[in-house]
């Protein structure tokens, strides 16, 4: 590992200096280049370990790029050609073809007068020119993980793209994820094969977790031919697409590795949401309103509604604010306790007194640290490294009948809904079709301009390339003392739960959190005197 060594001095200054690398010899040195309001830490030498660090740039006014890999960064002299697009008559009404190359996006856009510009990804696009001709194009597409409304929409448009747009012929589809690499065979990919799988639910290709065999796959993918990767799939599989791009930079081919990120429990760091989410939503709506008329309809009617979140409750938080008729949602971020004043038993009995029925929602990775009191929990994983949880549904669904039976007042009908499984297999909705169409068109557009090792997504509304390692480092969860969750509990009017104390310490955690975000650790001052490690 490396450390970065940043010379003292203001950041004109610091454009003045080389940067030399403290653990390694001068034939890994690092300089700084200077250009028109930025700098830019450019590597040098043949030690091949420097390329997995991050391409960081800085500009004036704290402005930072945190800039993805390019294939021309570990492979000299590439040639380049003009983009297809241009002749494209489907562009032809297009006022600007191409994406300027200085085009970036903000990470943060509600800023102060006298912030800093903060972070940057590279904006996605097409650009003018290209690193792949159309006829020596060999693609391959693979979906890895749990199933999510709009595989096959970016299967399909993956396809399409490439055809259409860049004139691509070669296309396979791995089958069974990532050991289809080695243990199965491929599927050929044309327009008109994929041409209706978008109003299928599922994977064309199918899919699986774990057998992430590194070696065998760049093997695969180098004995095939193949020189653009399409990995979709959620944060373990972005996980392993950076593993996969390192191996193919360390063996120096030609190969742009593309991650497209999904999972429906909407957890990715960074991006606007994942696709996929707005159709589980949508769909968890249905659950939630049969949930509602088994509940309205007898004395005393609880409904419980069990809906996708391993860690991140979004979509227990937003398919109830949509639905309206939820009288208390539970998810992973908040804490909750089942007896005593204030606890979710007094909710629950009171809710009854009041309207004679009540609908609770909870997501599946909520209060499993009560559950694993009472329920012997082992400690196992799925072969992505998920933790197996414990059935929060069922639980939660006995505790109530059992506090109901000993306190002896009220007589209660309880529904348990689980819904999981017809989420997960439905097709995409409109909305998340045109935002899959959107991503895989950026992926396509970024490998032919020779990008590589990125993740695609929405920052702010504007489509970015993000560096493997942004959409990888953690895990993007619901802030419970933001207003998007103080809204929920003014739709609800169920208890927080939380304690004084909580609520201290999660308003510390955020108010960190926004600091660091603001200051980006690229401010001036802290380019002074400042030592930062990358590790891979």
């Amino acid at each position: 590992m490396g450390t970065l060594q940043y010379c003292s001095g203001s950041i004109p200054s610091l454009l003045k200096h080389r940067v030399v690398d403290s653990s390694t010899s001068s034939s890994s040195e690092k300089r700084l280049e200077s250009g028109p309001g930025f700098s830019r830490v450019v590597m040098a030498g043949s030690d091949s370990d420097n390329f997995s660090k991050p391409k960081i740039e800085t500009g004036s006014t704290g402005y930072v790029l945190e800039d993805v890999p390019h294939l021309s960064d570990y492979i000299p002299d590439l040639p380049t050609y003009s983009n297809p697009l241009q002749d494209n008559p489907a562009y032809s009404v297009v006022k600007q073809y191409f994406v300027n190359v200085d085009d970036t996006v903000a990470q943060k856009i509600v800023v102060h007068k006298n912030s800093p510009r903060g972070t940057h990804f590279r904006r996605a696009g097409p650009r003018q020119r290209v690193y792949f001709e159309s006829d020596d194009v060999h693609a391959c597409i693979v979906t890895c993980g749990g199933l999510c409304p709009g595989l096959n929409t970016v299967i399909r448009e993956i396809v399409c793209g490439l055809h259409h747009m860049y004139g691509v012929k070669k296309v396979l589809g791995i089958d069974g994820g990532y050991r289809g690499f080695y243990a199965r065979n491929t599927i050929p990919l044309t327009p008109k094969v994929v041409n209706d799988i978008h109003k299928r639910g599922g994977t064309i290709l199918g899919t699986s977790r774990g057998g992430h065999d590194n070696s065998k796959i760049v093997d695969s993918i180098q004995d095939r031919g193949i020189n653009q990767v399409y990995i979709i799939g959620g944060d373990g599989t972005q996980k392993g697409a950076s593993v996969i791009f390192e191996e193919i930079r360390r063996r120096g081919l030609k190969v742009a590795v593309i991650g497209i990120p999904k999972t429906i429990d909407n957890d990715i760091p960074v991006i606007d949401k994942s696709f996929g989410f707005d159709s589980a939503v949508e769909e968890a709506q249905r659950a939630i309103n049969a949930a509602h008329v088994e509940a309205e309809s007898i004395e005393n009617g609880i409904g419980v509604v069990k809906l996708m979140g391993r860690y991140s409750g979004f979509i227990a938080m937003h398919a109830t604010l949509a639905s309206r008729d939820v009288d208390c949602c539970l998810i992973p971020e908040s804490p909750f306790y089942l007896e005593g004043p204030g606890g979710l038993f007094e909710y629950i009995e009171k809710r009854l007194r009041e309207n004679g029925h009540m609908v609770l929602v909870i997501a599946e990775g909520a209060g499993q640290d009560l559950l694993s009191q009472s329920i012997q929990s082992m400690d196992k994983q799925d072969a992505s490294g998920n933790k197996l949880l414990q059935d929060v549904g069922l639980w939660i669904s006995q505790q109530i009948k059992d506090y109901f039976s000993k306190q002896n007042r009220m007589v209660i009908n309880l529904k348990h809904i689980d819904p999981t499984y017809m989420i997960r297999a439905i097709p995409s909705n409109a909305s998340d079709s045109v935002y899959c169409t959107l991503l895989a068109q950026s992926a396509v557009h970024g490998a032919m301009a020779g990008y590589t090792g990125f993740t695609v997504g929405p920052v702010n509304g504007r489509h970015s390339y993000l560096p493997f390692y942004r959409i990888i480092e953690k895990q993007n969860k619901v802030v419970i003392t933001d207003r998007m969750w103080a809204r929920l509990l003014s739709s609800t009017n169920q208890p927080s739960f939380l304690s004084a104390k909580d609520v201290i310490e999660d308003k510390k955690e955020e108010e960190l959190s926004a600091q660091m975000l603001d200051e980006d650790n690229y401010s001036d001052d802290n380019l002074e005197n400042k030592e930062v490690s990358y590790t891979f």
